[in-house]
């Protein structure tokens, strides 16, 4: 059985691993054909659908406040635009999770510190994101491939939303990665989603291509949300295998 939607994370199991803060949240969403991105979700996860269809996600925000392992707020490094491509997973026990092709940042040693304690895989970029008259622009061309870039304006509405699917989007409470050969889970809390209604002003994108989910930015997003932004929590590493396995600290 799927667990349910919730707007309210539960309890995070073992030790805070990490917490920043997202800004300036824009979610850019397209319906996908689930048999398209099975492929790239790691070992036993399957893609999570609404309304018939999986979905990918292009998403941009302003992240600072970062700490690692209850370390104080980290200066400079921990303060940047990202922008990923995200995807949703379900595991063979029902947890829900988002799968991450692709993050982009601009601190190397943000980079490099989320790839070693997470495995996430967080490419070093040039990224921004500045107010501008159309709206909000997000940026990105990754270091050593040019080619990977993004370019997308956002302008947020101001109609509430919260709908089945917004919270299906948006009310994510773990994650699921691949780490040394097996599936883990990551689990995140936050106080709830308030989301605003937005529109995509323009595009010009290659992350989703890159990241194996071609053919998106040619057409009109089945889903633009916008949002002033959360406090996030990240507890310990879990086995996705097993889920009532203990926690453990990321080594």
């Amino acid at each position: 059985m799927i667990e349910p939607i919730l707007p309210t994370a539960p309890p995070v199991p073992g030790r805070t691993s990490a917490s920043q803060r997202w800004s300036r949240v824009s979610f850019v969403h397209w319906r996908v054909d689930p048999a398209a991105v099975a492929p790239l979700l790691p070992a036993g996860i399957t893609p999570d659908e609404f309304d018939g269809s999986s979905w990918v996600g292009l998403i941009g925000f302003w992240l600072d406040r970062a700490t690692v392992l209850g370390s104080p707020p980290v200066p400079f490094f921990g303060s940047f635009a990202e922008i990923n491509v995200r995807l949703y997973g379900v595991d063979r026990w029902g947890r829900r999770g988002v799968v991450f092709a692709s993050l982009e940042a601009s601190r190397l040693l943000a980079v490099l510190g989320a790839r070693a304690l997470f495995s996430l895989p967080y490419e070093w970029s040039a990224t921004a994101l500045d107010a501008e008259p159309a709206g909000l622009r997000y940026r990105s061309r990754r270091h050593g491939d040019r080619s990977a870039r993004t370019d997308f304006v956002v302008r947020p509405g101001h109609e509430i939303v919260d709908t089945e699917l917004s919270r299906f989007l948006t009310a994510r409470w773990a994650l699921f990665e691949t780490r040394f050969g097996r599936t883990i889970l990551l689990r995140n809390t936050h106080e709830s989603w308030r989301l605003q209604s937005a529109e995509l002003v323009s595009i010009d994108d290659t992350l989703l291509e890159k990241a194996g989910v071609p053919g998106r930015v040619g057409r009109a997003p089945d889903s633009v949300l916008y949002s002033a932004g959360v406090t996030t929590r990240f507890g310990s590493i879990l086995s996705a295998r097993n889920p009532t396995a203990e926690p453990s600290r990321p080594d």
